[in-house]
């Protein structure tokens, strides 16, 4: 019997490959996206290693032609894909004078434009199973706009608007569509590089763990349909809101 699919687009070294990592534990394929297919070698041989299956793509999520072949590969040579994870940060911050129409449109491109050629394409495959879960990675910035954030607030406006209208749309054809809202510092080397006093919190459960983000993708995943969730906030207890 061939295992299920899960596509991870933006598999970074945290939240993406966590995702990508739990999944596999449970049986899934993890088909892990990013634009370069060699720097998601190390994701790869770490599931490999911890008993899974994975396979690398290289990808540029704007490019339609590119991600409808990604979808048509997996579909094809891996698997169904059963969930869909979209996970393109693209959090950059610019005061307003500061930013240019490359920055905002390039930032909208990753972060709004690709999500849109992800949860299409992952419909094209889904609905005529009736069945599936698309999961579209939110952020403090998808429910309010802060100083230096214009570009990066407008991204995930339109990208947590699209995921409203596909649940809407999708979930009577059998499609589970969430968007989990991550409101918080994320333990990443980004974060301990260049925020070690917030980094220090660590220890105090004060910014949130890579692992236990998926962990509640998979409780979505696994939601039976009379009670979906749409959209969730996962945030350290000490975070302002």
């Amino acid at each position: 019997m061939t295992a299920p699919a899960i596509l991870v687009v933006g598999a970074g070294d945290a939240t993406g490959g966590a995702i990508a990592r739990r999944f596999a534990r449970e049986g899934f394929t993890a088909c892990v996206t990013r634009r370069t297919e060699d720097a998601l070698t190390p994701l790869v041989e770490r599931i490999r290693e911890e008993g899974g299956q994975a396979r690398g793509f290289g990808c540029d999520a704007r490019d339609e032609d590119q991600m409808q072949a990604l979808v048509d590969t997996i579909e094809t040579e891996v698997g169904p894909l059963e969930v869909v994870v979209f996970n393109i940060g693209a959090n950059v911050h610019f005061p307003i004078r500061e930013t240019t129409a490359r920055v905002y449109r390039k930032v909208w491109e990753m972060a709004a434009f690709a999500g849109f050629l992800t949860g299409r394409e992952a419909a094209r495959v889904m609905v005529p199973r009736g069945r599936g879960t698309i999961l579209f990675t939110g952020a403090t910035a998808s429910l309010r706009g802060g100083r230096g954030f214009a570009a990066f607030a407008g991204a995930k406006f339109a990208l947590r608007a699209l995921a409203q209208s596909l649940a809407r749309e999708l979930g009577p054809e059998g499609i589970h569509v969430a968007h989990p809202i991550i409101d918080g510092a994320i333990d990443t080397a980004f974060i301990r590089d260049n925020f070690p006093q917030r980094y220090a919190l660590k220890d105090q459960d004060g910014i949130l763990d890579p692992e236990h983000i998926a962990d509640a993708y998979w409780m979505l995943h696994q939601q039976p349909r009379d009670t979906w969730t749409h959209e969730l906030d996962l945030r350290p207890w000490m975070e302002n809101f």
